[in-house]
């Protein structure tokens, strides 16, 4: 009986052996990620293939290195322009590991001691690169510009441990405190420049239109007047034509004589003045009634 319950604890003791052996010798690969097989503290494999691997038991160990794009917000930093303006560069960094060995072998794969080379490496990109800029270019680069700049320096000093920085951002860069009132002075200035040079423009526009309305509006009274005067004299020159045929015999001359000489003294006797008249006159005539 005691023979069989010994046998029995050995058995017990074999399984559970082999499941402890069997759990060290197998290991599982996520998505976004690389195992390496580390014997006696050497990367001896990288795995990256998804699902579940084996390894020699007990002498080997696996380090999982996460492989997906990792998203680091630097503290802001002062930087200074070659105009010597101090600004305040606000960074963010998304990054990934792309040589697994690498990463564990100079950073021991611990993503914080990463963080730190990227924090330094961007901050010495960022300042070189604004620090051979004015400030008024800094402003015009703002963008895809000052970003590619800055993310191609940043990789050539963190490639050596195994890191890519996709992008290398600064997603807000501001003025001190004590810059911002002067800044914002000039650019107002500025702007009210370019206004006033847009008014005067509008107003020469403006004079120009009214000095050639001016122009046509004058031609064409002097045309209209022109058109006028020559009408005028047309049927001056009917009237008399009309007048001239309709008095064109001795009677019809008497008549309009008769005619005018009415008119006259009609004008003479509103004038109240004194006339003295020859018997043989035509207004003496009229006032006897021959």
């Amino acid at each position: 009986m005691k023979k069989k319950i010994s046998i029995s604890i050995l058995i017990l003791i074999a399984l559970i052996a082999g499941v402890i052996v069997a759990g060290s010798a197998v290991f599982t690969v996520h998505p976004n990620e690389a195992a390496i097989v580390v014997r006696l503290g050497k990367a001896k494999a990288t795995v990256t293939e998804t699902g579940l691997h084996a390894h020699a038991p007990f002498i080997e160990d696996t380090v999982s290195i996460y492989t997906g794009k990792m998203l680091y917000d630097i503290p802001a930093s002062d930087v200074i322009t070659s105009d010597k303006k101090s600004m305040i560069a606000d960074n963010y960094v998304i990054w990934r590991v792309t040589d697994p060995v690498k990463y564990y072998q100079t950073l021991g794969g611990l993503q914080n001691r990463a963080e730190e080379r990227i924090e330094a490496a961007v901050y010495n990109a960022t300042k070189n690169t604004i620090s051979s800029m004015t400030q008024d270019e800094i402003i015009a680069a703002r963008g895809n510009t000052l970003t590619n700049a800055i993310t191609t320096t940043s990789n050539t000093d963190i490639d050596q441990y195994g890191i890519t920085i996709e992008i290398a951002e600064i997603k807000a860069l501001d003025l001190p405190d004590d810059n911002k009132a002067a800044v914002y002075s000039r650019m107002i200035s500025e702007r009210e420049n370019i206004a006033a040079g847009y008014t005067a423009q509008g107003n020469a526009e403006a004079q120009k239109v009214k000095n050639d309305t001016d122009k046509q509006v004058s031609i064409n009274i002097a045309d209209a007047k022109a058109k006028a005067a020559v009408i005028r004299a047309q049927g001056e020159a009917e009237y008399m034509k009309i007048l001239s045929a309709a008095y064109n015999d001795p009677d019809k001359a008497a008549f309009y004589n008769y005619l005018r000489g009415l008119d006259s003294m009609e004008a003479l006797a509103k004038s109240k003045a004194v006339i003295i008249l020859d018997k043989d006159s035509e207004y003496a005539k009229i006032l006897y009634g021959q």
